[in-house]
């Protein structure tokens, strides 16, 4: 489920996750395109709407499990960390049974996959509010995942979800907190790992938390990327995003109508 951040704002964050469960060997069945979970508008107090959008969802992915009844479905991956909150609503092992559901992110380390020795970044992590990953702290995926010591960078970014544009007053007081949190971790990483701070980079886990961190790089540096992309661009070869779309053409996508 990839969640309307990961196929709209940043799509490089949806194909990467594609891309690595390929290379995994893994068969991924994706839904029809931009569903959205529908805890935008449940958070935003349309309540109604968004148990309108949470039901016909999961009528829709109860129609692909029966269509699909040949297939054994165990596991449904999200990459998105708002998305997460509202799907354990669905009650996918009911949908799926005996599936669960889980983060990219979990999903790879489990698989076994890290960064390459060769890696020269150093990393913060900011943990977004809504945190994906479920089975143990979050920053410890990021340091299997990338084989370094990845410092946590705390508070919030400022941009959950849509406080960013229908509060920019508040939005702006938790940045300038953010701010400070993202140069004290820069200073940590520098005199621990002697690095540069031009090689530092942040990870993270949720579009939108993607979104509002871009707002430092003018003041920090800091460029943003979830840590499924950073895997790609190590693990997958230079220019993957093409070389991937025109493998899949090659060895054919199967359309399935509901």
């Amino acid at each position: 489920f990839p969640g309307c951040g990961s196929e709209r704002l940043f799509s490089d964050v949806g194909l990467a996750t594609i891309a690595m469960l390929y290379d995994s060997g893994a068969t991924t069945v994706l839904p029809p395109g931009y569903l959205c979970c529908g805890y935008p508008q449940s958070s935003a107090g349309l309540a109604a709407q968004g148990q309108k959008i949470t039901t016909e969802n999961r009528v829709l992915f109860h129609r692909i499990a029966n269509t699909l009844n040949y297939m054994d479905i165990k596991t449904v991956l999200v990459s998105c960390g708002t998305c997460i909150d509202q799907l354990m609503k669905y009650e996918f092992e009911k949908i799926f049974p005996g599936s669960r559901l889980m983060d990219i992110h979990e999903y790879l380390l489990e698989k076994g996959y890290r960064l390459p020795d060769t890696a020269e970044k150093e990393y913060l992590y900011h943990d977004p509010c809504h945190s994906p990953i479920k089975s143990q702290p979050p920053i410890n995926v990021a340091r299997q995942l990338t084989g370094k010591q990845v410092e946590l960078s705390d508070r919030c970014c400022g941009e959950a979800g849509t406080l960013g544009t229908s509060r920019p007053d508040i939005a702006n007081q938790l940045r300038f907190r953010k701010s400070a949190e993202l140069q004290k971790g820069m200073e940590l990483i520098s005199q621990n790992t002697g690095t540069d701070k031009n090689n530092i980079k942040l990870l993270t886990s949720c579009p939108a938390c993607q979104q509002g961190l871009s707002r430092y790089a003018d003041e920090t540096g800091l460029k943003t990327d979830y840590i499924v992309v950073e895997l790609a661009n190590h693990l997958l070869g230079d220019n993957w995003q093409k070389s991937f779309t025109e493998k899949l053409k090659s060895a054919g996508i199967e359309q399935v109508l509901l």
